[in-house]
This record gives structure tokens, C-alpha cells and sequence, in this order.
């Protein structure tokens, strides 16, 4: 299996968000999946790992976007746009952590639209079946809006950054005449 050149950079992207996501839980005996937001690591007030946190989302952000620009924008151009996008996203949701209040809200619900956004134009761009699965992450967030399941928003965020992982996994292999 052969790799698009910058494929690496998709790879380091989920390393370090999931490393800054295990390391803030390790050292927090406080977070709850059910109780919690992922974000409240990031509240610079509360958390003592706040910093391991915020630096994670804005190392991911970053590389997803040259993800987006090294190795998607000649196959799927649309798609690296609103990938960019989605780092960036993830960058701001970063650095206006929950200290920033309601903006911290409006910048969270940007980058979950956004996935959700980026997966469809996948979709669409690329024929993708794997690309559906993103659409998985909408029925934790139905669930928790109704405040039928879930209380904190931990497993929504964390099941929404799972549910892309598949289709941006397969983007990555350098074979233009697969449909995945």
C-alpha cells in the first residue's frame, strides 16, 4: 500500500490529538465521560492540563490543514478546502477555550458542523461510502440536545472524532482509482 506524499501529516494529526486526549485524562482524576466536556481540559481556570490540552487541538488543526493542502488538494480539492477549514476550526476551539464562554460554544459547533460538512463533501467528491459513517457522530448529539443519554458532551465530541477517522484514514493511500 503505497501513501500520498503528506500522508504523514494525518497520521501525526491523530497522534496528537488522542495523545493531548489520553495524557489530559490520565492526569485528571476529576473527568467524567458522562459528567464532562473534552473542552474542560482546555478551561485555563480549572485545569492543570489546559495547556497539554489547547496545545493539542492547535498542533492538530495545524496538521490537518497541510494534511489538507500536501496530500488531498489535487485528489480532492473541495474536500481540502473544507478540511482546511475544519483545522482551523479545531484551532480556534483551542485557543478560545471555555474561558471565552458562549464564543467557545459558537467555535465547538463550528468544528463538529464542520466535520460533518467535510465527510459529505468526501462524500459526494469521492464517492466515498466510508465517508456515511460521519453521520454516526449525529445521533450522540440528538441524544444529548434531547438530554436523553447523555449528560456531558465527552462521547459526542469524542464518538464524532472517531466516526471521521475512517474515510480520512483511507484518503491517505495513494490510489486514485479506489472508491472508499
Amino acid at each position: 500500500m503505497h501513501f500520498k506524499p503528506g500522508a504523514a501529516y494525518f497520521f501525526l494529526a491523530a497522534l496528537a490529538l488522542y495523545s493531548s486526549i489520553g495524557i489530559s485524562i490520565v492526569l485528571s482524576p476529576w473527568f467524567s465521560w458522562t459528567g464532562n466536556a473534552l473542552s474542560d481540559f482546555g478551561n485555563v481556570s480549572h485545569s492543570s492540563v489546559a495547556p497539554i490540552f489547547n496545545v493539542g487541538l492547535l498542533a492538530t488543526g495545524f496538521l490537518l490543514i497541510l494534511y489538507a493542502m500536501l496530500s488531498l488538494k489535487g485528489t480532492a480539492p473541495r474536500t481540502a478546502w473544507s478540511l482546511a477549514l475544519t483545522g482551523f476550526s479545531l484551532q480556534l476551539v483551542g485557543g478560545l477555550n471555555e474561558n471565552y464562554g458562549s464564543l467557545h460554544f459558537y467555535v465547538s459547533m463550528l468544528l463538529f458542523l464542520m466535520l460533518l460538512v467535510t465527510s459529505l463533501i468526501y462524500l459526494l467528491e469521492k464517492r466515498s461510502k466510508l465517508a456515511l459513517l460521519a453521520l454516526v457522530a449525529v445521533i450522540p448529539w440528538v441524544l444529548y440536545f434531547q438530554q436523553i443519554f447523555f449528560q456531558g458532551e465527552a462521547l459526542p465530541e469524542f464518538i464524532s472524532s472517531l466516526a471521521v477517522l475512517p474515510w480520512l484514514a483511507s484518503s491517505t493511500r495513494d490510489n486514485p482509482g479506489a472508491k472508499h
